[in-house]
C-alpha cells in the first residue's frame, strides 16, 4: 500500500468510511447506493480541495515520497530502445547518474538523469541519488557525444544535491559541476531538463542548463533543502516548514519568477499514484517542447539558452 502523507489523512478516513459502508451493505443486503454516492461525491470534492491547495511543505513531502517514480522508470515508459552507457573514461561509473541513447517518437535522443533507489539496498548502491564527480563527467561525455551526432539532450533532475564527501571533493566535485555548467551552456543541440522530484543545489543545476526547464507540479528546485536553510537562518532545522514557504521552491513559485518554463501537471496526490498515466502526460509535454526546439538552428539554441539564464533574477524597481 502506498505511503500516505499527513495532509492526506481526511481523504484516507473518508475513503475508509466509504469502503466500510459498501462492505456493510453487501453483508446486510441493504441498498445504500444513495448514501455511498453522496459520500463519493464528497470524497471527490475533498480531494480536489486538498490536492489543488497544497502548501509548499506538502509538496516537499510528495517530492520525497519513497515511491515517487525515478528516472529509469520514466525512461522505460516514455522512450524506446534505451541503451544505457557507463563510465566517465577517467575514474569509473557512478550509478547515481544514468544515461544513454534512446528513441523518442522515432527521433534519436540522449537521455540523462539522477537515479535514486527505492529500497535501502538500492539507495546504498546509488548513493541515495547524490552523484560523485565521475557521475557528472559521465553526463558531460554523453552530452558531447549527443552534440557530435546532433541528438537532442533530455535530462531528468532528481537529487538532494551532489555528494559532499571527502572522496568526491578530492576527485574534483566542484570542478566537475562547473565544467557541466559551462559546456551545457554552449551545446549546439536542443536541451530539455525536467525536475521530477527534488532538485537540490549545484548537484541539480549540473543537469539544468537547458533551453527549456520543465517541472512536475509537486517537485522542488532550490539552492538548499528547507532543513538546511532553517538551520542556517534560525539555527533550528525543525522550522523547515516555514523555510519551505519563504524559499519559493515549488513549481508555481518558480514559474511565476521565470526560473522554469512550464509546469507539468501531476496525478491528484502525486505522480506515484499512477506512474503510467503520469508518463503519458510527460511525453506529451516533451513532444511539444522538442518540436519547438527542433525548429531552431544551432546558433539560435545557444543564444536562446544564454538569454534565458541572463534574464533570471532580474527585477524592476518601482517608480517613486
Amino acid at each position: 500500500m502506498s505511503k500516505t502523507m499527513p495532509f492526506e489523512q481526511p481523504v484516507i478516513k473518508l475513503r475508509e468510511k466509504i469502503d466500510e459502508l459498501k462492505l456493510f451493505a453487501n453483508d446486510a443486503e441493504v441498498d445504500m447506493s444513495g448514501e455511498i454516492e453522496k459520500l463519493e461525491v464528497r470524497l471527490e470534492q475533498l480531494e480536489q480541495s486538498i490536492y489543488s491547495n497544497m502548501e509548499p511543505w506538502d509538496r516537499v513531502q510528495v517530492a520525497r515520497h519513497p515511491e515517487r517514480p525515478t528516472t529509469l522508470e520514466y525512461i522505460a515508459s516514455i522512450f524506446d530502445d534505451f541503451i544505457e552507457l557507463h563510465g566517465d573514461r577517467t575514474y569509473g561509473d557512478d550509478e547515481a547518474i544514468v544515461g544513454g541513447i534512446a528513441s523518442f517518437n522515432g527521433q534519436p535522443i540522449t537521455v540523462i538523469g539522477h537515479q535514486r533507489g527505492k529500497t535501502t539496498k538500492e539507495n546504498i548502491r546509488r548513493n541515495f541519488g547524490m552523484p560523485h564527480p565521475e557521475g557528472y563527467r559521465k553526463a558531460l561525455r554523453l552530452m558531447k557525444q549527443a552534440e557530435k551526432f546532433a541528438r537532442p539532450v533530455i535530462c531528468f533532475i532528481d537529487t538532494k544535491g551532489a555528494y559532499p564527501g571527502k572522496a568526491a571533493e578530492e576527485r574534483g566535485q566542484s570542478e566537475a559541476i562547473a565544467r557541466n555548467l559551462v559546456e551545457m551552456a554552449g551545446l549546439k543541440v536542443p536541451v530539455i531538463s525536467i525536475v521530477i522530484g527534488e532538485g537540490g543545489s549545484g548537484g541539480a543545476l549540473a543537469l539544468g542548463v537547458a533551453n527549456k526547464i520543465l517541472m512536475l507540479e509537486n517537485s522542488t528546485y532550490s539552492v538548499i533543502s528547507p532543513e538546511g536553510a532553517a538551520s542556517i537562518l534560525w539555527k533550528d532545522a525543525s522550522l523547515a516548514k516555514q523555510a519551505a514557504e519563504a524559499m519559493k521552491i515549488t513549481a508555481p513559485d518558480l514559474k511565476s519568477m521565470g526560473v522554469i518554463d512550464e509546469i507539468i501537471s501531476e496525478i491528484a496526490g502525486g505522480a506515484h499514484k499512477n506512474m503510467e498515466k503520469q508518463a503519458v502526460i510527460m511525453k506529451e509535454c516533451i513532444t511539444n517542447t522538442l518540436a519547438l526546439l527542433n525548429a531552431m538552428s544551432a546558433d539560435e539554441l545557444v543564444l536562446d539558452r544564454y538569454e534565458k539564464f541572463k534574464a533570471i533574477g532580474q527585477f524592476v524597481e518601482p517608480e517613486l
